[in-house]
């Protein structure tokens, strides 16, 4: 695992949206593992941006998303399906006959998981997988004591996520109870994992995660063993980070890191006339 602080969340987004462009620049035909939630928006604002200003090309890549809830159509405002197509797909020219996300409506949820599964193998596993943090630590919605083993299926939800999210339906007496989740060996067995934190919200769990023991109780914890995981935080996300000056010192110095390295508000890389030579 590599940890990456960045001082802003705005910082934070930018390289992230840098080493997505980065993969599809490298490999057009990326399959990639999406998220949602607050934290992306700032994501996929950017990625937007960049086919919008530089041509950045999503038409030969393929995504699966981690996770849908249980009860909403596609068509639903608070479905995850709504808020891709209204963040990132209808905006960019990806095919979407080739964005997958579990179906919250599946007449059989079991069948809907197995194929779920299925349809990553075929497209030959995941290139690289974007992942937020909740704030008991899951992952997708592999609450505590979810099996670092575990493959796509049903989750019923910890109070605290309905907490977290209950906002978004108008209280906790609206929202489902349940949501189909990529497991958490599905998530590891992406080539490449990219966690994004920002704001002090996260700060005490991202610590736990990163520096604390490996535990089902917090499925982010799993992250620690796989080969290609980059934490990107927030200088507020990271602030109970123990080793921060270290992780500081490894981005500041890494040569691999060199074409990421600029100012926080430096947004050149949105210019078509810098981009090329920052992320090619």
């Amino acid at each position: 695992m590599e940890v990456v602080i960045q001082p802003n969340a705005s910082a934070a987004a930018d390289l992230v949206a840098q080493i997505i462009a980065r993969e599809l620049r490298a490999n057009p035909r990326a399959v990639l593992g999406l998220a949602t939630g607050g934290t992306m928006e700032s994501v996929y604002d950017r990625l937007v941006r960049l086919h919008r200003e530089t041509g950045l090309d999503f038409s030969g890549c393929r995504t699966f998303n981690l996770d849908e809830y249980i009860g909403l159509s596609g068509n639903h405002l608070n479905s995850y399906r709504h808020y891709m197509n209204q963040h990132l797909f209808r905006q960019v020219n990806i095919d979407l006959r080739h964005t997958h996300l579990p179906d919250g409506v599946a007449v059989d949820l079991e069948k809907e998981c197995a194929d779920y599964e299925r349809l990553i193998t075929q497209a030959g596993g995941i290139d690289l997988q974007l992942l937020g943090i909740g704030r008991n630590g899951h992952l997708g919605f592999n609450e505590p004591l979810s099996a670092f083993r575990s493959r796509t299926r049903i989750s019923t939800l910890s109070p605290e996520t309905i907490e977290q999210n209950a906002g978004l339906f108008g209280g906790p007496e609206n929202m489902p109870r349940r949501a189909i989740t990529m497991g958490v060996g599905t998530i590891l067995d992406g080539r490449r994992c990219v966690l994004l934190a920002t704001g002090p919200d996260k700060a005490a769990i991202l610590a736990q995660a990163v520096e604390g023991p490996i535990t089902s109780m917090i499925s982010a914890t799993a992250l620690q063993l796989h080969p290609h995981c980059t934490v990107i935080a927030d200088e507020a996300a990271g602030s109970r980070l123990k080793k921060a000056d270290y992780y500081r010192t490894i981005f500041n110095h890494d040569p691999k890191w060199e074409k990421f390295r600029q100012p926080a508000d430096n947004f050149s890389f949105y210019q078509p006339s810098s981009l090329p030579e920052m992320i090619k």
